[in-house]
């Protein structure tokens, strides 16, 4: 009976609204986990991550997250806080409010000059945003915000606030400063402070330490007078201190280079907590006996014993900023800013392959042997598929390596100003090729022709597999920055930030831009998969754009890809894979981008528009579309079938242009609900139907 109940549903649903064509769009795949943590906080046993992707949820103490982003029209969240059942984020674009664990949020700004939220804290019936604008405190939940601290705070630059009860402190770029009343008066306190630049504080009782790059300072005084508590010279530190927390009897410091350290007698002696830890913590949280560590690359760890080991706890958080895609046989392997991941299934699972501590610039492949260019620890090289790892820039006058690539069995590597190496042995050494004070980011290799792309100086072009080289200027400026090289029968394509799209027919000699409908031409990569061009962009516009003729012209191919920040193409089998910045790799289906199906065409709509969602029905995501003929404040909400507000899913000035955004209604039940858009003195409804 359930089944013909809700097949009959489906089908009256039908009838009202009607079918849809099909409709591409990009869907974010399960990793690389991990990514840059700048918040944790936790309501009863809920745990709250805040990251560059937004806020993340977990039930269950880190064994799986679930994004909690409906109506966060700003995702780079620095800084959470918990108030009863309010949950409060402070973003790039201003505090934003949840009144139901995150389900959807409504923006909490009104009244703050410095949109750029640094830090939020919670006191009784305040809230408190810290800037490097200054201080401001609400009242009402968010409602409404006024300056605070005039008398007294001499600095803007406010990056921490805690509170013992008694006294607030702002930890900032300039000392540590006290109120005794909620901020309305402060005095400075930093006598023994050697350094005034506070990076972390926490409070515990009548014990207050500060992190600073000079080491950890505590206060038994509440501020009055400091005194140094580093750890002693046999532990090997950074000396700058991210993160900060007591718990139980413990002090726990994320020190940026040595991971953590742990104190049982408030900083007399240390301990290093550091295994199983593979990032710098920024940020600590407790649920019981339970401590979490935020990192600042490789997501979230869990201690369960009191920071004796850790366990990274990242399922469900794909936020890895990955530089670099490359692919061997059925496996993608993905270069991010924690080492190097692979996925045998088409992204939907990864697995590491080391390096987790090293940022990869680049990849490049050569049956089961892999090079990795690396920001600080030059080449490293794999013969196992990136099961081990060699180091093999002995010699090397160089650390930053930007581009990798074969020629045959042998390895060309671009440094970041040292120029061009060339090796024939797997990487034990190395010539120089010259250019020693340019930097170097791709390679395209062909027989004997190489091409080199600087930073800034254009191409360079060798006949002889490296030995001389020729300035290339015809047709593509000697300035420009050069990203990426593709090749698509006999035409080779160079992509440039901030000139778009280039095309050569004869080896790079010579070059003629191509960028009809390429609206944003800060190109990064480039991907090839039959007679189709892929381009990768970031910022304004950005996204993956695609080209069906040479690039003679270029559509938009970005439905539903929500982080536009696109570093690294590749195509797999029969998918197109993106590398974005603080999002993982997203994938998007070659047969639904070369079968007819199109993206709207990038031009200014005449006039304003609401679409229907698409899936509808739909369970749990859907995606809604509207044009804007000019430069909009822009409103667009969820309605039950009661007329109450369930989501708001943008609220916020958008540009002219077409738009769409993905509602997820996970945490709704089956029915019928309206959308709402508003966009000056227009307003347009419609139906849309979750079928759980």
């Amino acid at each position: 009976m359930r089944t013909l109940q809700s097949s009959f549903l489906f089908l009256v649903l039908l009838m009202l609204f009607g079918t849809s064509s099909s409709y591409a769009q990009w869907t974010q795949t399960s990793g690389p986990g991990g990514g840059n943590f700048h918040s944790l906080v936790v309501m009863g046993t809920k745990l709250f991550a805040g990251a560059q992707g937004g806020v993340y949820l977990s039930t269950n103490n880190g064994t799986s997250w679930t994004a909690v982003n409906t109506g966060l029209t700003n995702t780079t969240v620095n800084t959470l806080a918990v108030s009863g059942t309010n949950i409060f984020a402070g973003t790039g674009g201003g505090v934003f409010l949840s009144t139901n664990s995150g389900s959807s949020w409504t923006s909490a700004s009104s009244g703050i000059t410095f949109q750029n939220i640094n830090v939020l804290l919670s006191v009784g019936s305040n809230l408190f945003a810290g800037t490097f604008g200054g201080l401001s405190v609400s009242t009402n939940n968010g409602t409404s915000w006024t300056t605070a601290g005039d008398t007294g705070l001499t600095t803007t630059g406010i990056q921490v606030l805690v509170s013992n009860g008694t006294y607030l402190f702002a930890g900032t770029t300039n000392g540590i400063f006290r109120s005794s009343n909620n901020g309305t008066n402060w005095t400075a306190v930093d006598s023994g402070l050697t350094n005034k630049y506070i990076f972390s504080m926490a409070v515990s009782g009548s014990n207050l330490v500060a992190g600073t790059d000079l080491g950890i300072f505590l206060s038994t005084d509440n501020g009055t007078s400091w005194t140094p508590i580093n750890p002693s010279t046999s532990i090997t530190f950074y000396k700058t201190f991210t993160a900060l927390t007591f718990s139980g009897t413990n002090l726990f410091a994320g020190d940026l280079d040595t991971g953590v350290l742990l104190s049982p007698d408030d900083g007399t002696t240390w301990n290093l907590a550091t295994s199983g830890l593979s990032s710098t913590p920024t940020c600590f949280a407790a649920i019981g006996t339970n401590l979490f560590a935020g990192t600042n690359a490789d997501g979230i760890f869990l201690s369960t014993n009191n920071g004796t080991s850790w366990a990274a706890v990242n399922s469900g958080l794909p936020l890895t900023t990955v530089y670099a895609l490359s692919y061997s046989g059925s496996n993608l392997f993905a270069g991010t800013s924690s080492g190097v991941s692979s996925s045998p299934d088409g992204g939907t699972t990864w697995n590491s392959k080391g390096l987790v501590d090293t940022t990869i610039n680049a990849l490049a492949i050569n049956g089961s042997t892999v090079v990795a260019g690396t920001e600080g620890d030059g080449v490293v090289l794999s013969t196992n598929s990136g099961t081990s790892w060699t180091p093999v820039t002995i010699g090397q006058p160089f650390s930053n390596v930007y581009a990798v690539a074969f020629s045959g069995t042998n390895i060309f590597a671009g440094t970041g100003g040292s120029g061009i190496y060339y090796s024939t042995d797997n990487g034990t050494s190395w010539t120089s090729k010259g250019f020693n004070d340019t930097s170097f980011t791709a390679f395209w290799v062909n027989g004997l022709v190489v091409l080199a792309a600087s930073s800034g100086q254009g191409v360079f072009r060798s006949t002889d597999n490296g030995t001389s080289w020729s300035h290339i200027t015809s047709g593509i400026g000697d300035t420009d920055y050069v990203q990426a090289f593709a090749t698509l029968g006999s035409n080779v394509f160079a992509a440039t930030s901030g000139h778009g799209a280039f095309i050569s027919s004869n080896n790079g000699s010579s070059w003629t831009a191509i960028n009809s409908g390429l609206t944003n031409q800060n190109l990064t990569s480039l991907a090839v998969s039959g007679t189709d061009l892929f381009a990768g962009t970031e910022g304004t516009n950005g996204g993956v754009y695609v080209s069906t003729n040479n690039g003679t012209s270029w559509n938009g191919a970005t439905t539903g890809l929500t982080n536009l920040n696109v570093h690294a193409l590749a195509v797999n089998g029969t998918d197109l894979f993106a590398g974005t910045q603080g999002g993982g790799v997203w994938l998007r289906p070659l047969s639904q981008l070369n079968t007819g199906v199109k993206e709207i065409a990038a031009k200014i709509p005449i006039e304003f528009s609401l679409s229907q969602n698409y899936p509808n029905p739909f369970n749990p995501t859907t995606v809604i579309s509207y044009q804007l003929p000019t430069a909009s404040r822009v409103n667009l909400k969820i309605f039950d079938m009661l007329g109450r507000e369930v989501a708001t899913l943008v609220n916020s000035q958008m540009e002219a242009g077409v738009h769409q955004v993905s509602f997820d209604a996970t945490h709704l039940a089956s029915g019928v609900y309206f959308y709402q858009l508003q966009a000056g003195s227009f307003v347009a409804s419609k139906k849309l139907v979750l079928l759980k």
